[in-house]
């Protein structure tokens, strides 16, 4: 896997001043699910406003029901609280998943902070066994951190799109 270079691309959407924000989140979810064949799934949930639980914000893969996660609740909602990546390389294995599909397999998600608040995550699932490594968990923390640059964060609305 080339890395670096969609370490460049993931730059080049984040730059692109044309792009709304919205519309920069959801290129962020194309160019991973078309350039890493293990990503099935990619979106973005954010916390709602002041309340203890997420929002799916843009994403790509198949519909999901899944649109508010309480804070706690399966892999994301633990990683809102617990503030750290969550690599699953079995989603079978977990007693507090949430499926979103009988073919997903693994999931990895990582939590994007804003001023050292954890305000939202990219969400990632995969219909291959077992897939992440600890390249993938460096190069998901980038996305995150270049997804902070240009999101708009108020603690009362959430994310400002």
């Amino acid at each position: 896997m080339d890395w670096a270079g969609l370490q460049h691309d993931i730059s080049a959407i984040t730059a692109n001043s044309a792009l709304s924000r919205e519309d920069k989140l959801y290129a962020i979810c194309q160019l991973l699910q078309d350039k890493v064949a293990y990503y099935d799934w990619v979106g973005f949930y954010f916390k709602n406003g002041n309340k203890h639980e997420l929002k799916l914000g843009p994403y790509v893969g198949e519909p999901t029901d899944h649109t508010i996660i309480p804070f706690g609740k399966g892999i994301c909602g633990q990683v809102a609280e617990s503030n750290e990546n969550f690599v699953v390389p079995d989603v079978q294995a977990q007693d507090n998943y949430i499926a979103c599909s009988i073919t997903v397999k693994a999931e990895i998600v990582v939590p994007l902070f804003i001023n050292g608040e954890n305000i939202g995550q990219i969400d990632i699932d995969s219909n291959t066994p077992d897939p992440f490594t600890e390249a993938d968990e460096r190069f998901l923390e980038f996305v995150c951190a270049e997804v902070a640059k240009f999101v708009d964060w108020n603690p009362e609305q959430g994310l400002v799109l």
